[in-house]
């Protein structure tokens, strides 16, 4: 594999990255199949690149080679539908979290409905949004990594984030109500 200054190979820096990748990929293109091609194409991408690259943050740069393999495919969802994020059984489908042994059945149930309402709701939400929302909250990047990731100014990042949760929070007030 390629190696850059110091001996740091691409196996290091970008390989322990793909579940980030699958990730971001997975809520932008809201399909596993098309999730799978958009991060093969972006880890040929970032090999095929990788002599070149210069940062210190190889996260940042394969997520957004991730980000631009997603937009460049045919598959990106707009958000302009909702549909459900799992679409049938796979081998990447959205597994709930291990139930804590200090919860009952009933407290169990309702944290996996729970999630299951959060992931519908974002997956309603427009993809810049959407994508702002996942690097953030899910991926826990900074700002700065966001914005490198996006292409977009940091204040740009702060109003996609700002306006994302609102929505998310005026349609769980809604499904609540409803």
């Amino acid at each position: 594999m390629g190696r850059i200054d110091g001996g740091r190979d691409f196996e290091s820096l970008v390989l322990p990255h793909l579940d980030a990748a699958y990730n971001l990929a997975r809520w932008l293109v809201r399909d596993a199949v098309a999730a799978d091609d958009v991060v093969q194409e972006a880890v040929v991408r970032a090999l095929t690149y990788f002599a070149s690259f210069r940062g210190e943050n190889a996260r940042g740069w394969f997520l957004q080679i991730v980000r631009n393999a997603a937009y460049a495919s045919k598959r990106l969802d707009r958000g302009l539908r909702t549909v459900p994020l799992d679409t049938g059984d796979d081998a990447h489908a959205t597994m709930p979290e291990p139930a804590d042994p200090a919860d009952d059945p009933e407290n169990a149930l309702l944290k996996v409905r729970a999630q299951e309402g959060l992931n519908r709701l974002l997956a309603a939400l427009p993809v810049e949004l959407r994508e702002t929302i996942v690097l953030r909250e899910l991926e826990e990047l900074s700002y700065k990594e966001i914005a490198q990731v996006t292409q977009a100014p940091i204040g740009t990042v702060m109003s996609r984030l700002w306006r994302g949760r609102q929505l998310l929070s005026a349609a769980a007030r809604r499904e609540a109500v409803s």
